[in-house]
């Protein structure tokens, strides 16, 4: 069978919950998300951990809207409100104060009605950096889901995924390698395979070990 090249397509994340995968890394976190129907939790982790991948799963089974944090106003809230929400990416908020008090509004109304909420965020949430006492402490109040590190397991998963998403079937040898010597994040898994995908393109070569060790060593010589 001929190496397969890159094509200049879409990459489309597959984001339902039979998608995710499950390790004791994130095992813990996706149970406390799919078990929550009332009440508030935040979910945390790094960047590319799977945290809207996670809010997905929920959204779908609990019919949740999803909305960025830095993109509710007060006159959303009253619409908001009358379902359960999900709002990604609480900390970029810390600076903006009309969208922490919408924030706020939404907390007490939601709840009120009793609908849930999901907040997420990467780090901890007392590094937040909430800037209104009430919103801060409510939030901090909430349970919290972690997602984890990934360990090797995990991340090898994580890289047949985002190959999948883009439509590439790597050889058998790629993704062992790769695991032995690319940075151990989630984040990096992403960028690694938007590089070689770029690459690929640009060099009309196949993704394979040879292109990632060309890759690999060209960053090593940047750093």
């Amino acid at each position: 069978m001929p190496e397969q090249l890159g094509f200049d397509l879409p990459s489309v994340p597959a984001l339902g919950r039979a998608d995710f995968m499950v390790a004791p890394s994130n095992a813990m976190a996706l149970a406390m998300v799919e078990s929550l129907q009332r009440g508030k939790l935040v979910l945390t982790g790094p960047e590319g951990a799977g945290k809207t991948h996670l809010v997905h799963v929920w959204a779908s089974r609990m019919n949740a809207t999803i909305r960025a944090a830095k993109d509710i106003r007060d006159e959303d809230v009253p619409l908001l409100s009358q379902g359960a929400v999900a709002v990604e990416d609480v900390p970029l908020i810390a600076n903006d104060p009309a969208a922490q008090t919408a924030l706020f509004h939404l907390h007490n109304l939601a709840l009120a009605e009793g609908h849930a909420l999901l907040f997420t965020g990467r780090a901890p949430v007392r590094d937040w950096g909430l800037t209104l006492p009430d919103l801060a402490s409510r939030i901090a109040a909430a349970p919290t889901a972690a997602l984890e590190a990934p360990d090797d397991t995990l991340l090898s998963a994580v890289l047949a995924k985002l190959f999948a998403d883009r439509q590439l079937t790597p050889k058998a040898d790629l993704i062992p390698y790769l695991i032995r010597r690319m940075p151990r994040s989630f984040a990096d898994a992403r960028a690694l395979v938007d590089q070689l995908d770029a690459a690929s393109l640009a060099q009309k070569r196949p993704v394979s070990r040879a292109l990632a060790a060309q890759l690999l060593d060209n960053d090593k010589g940047a750093g």
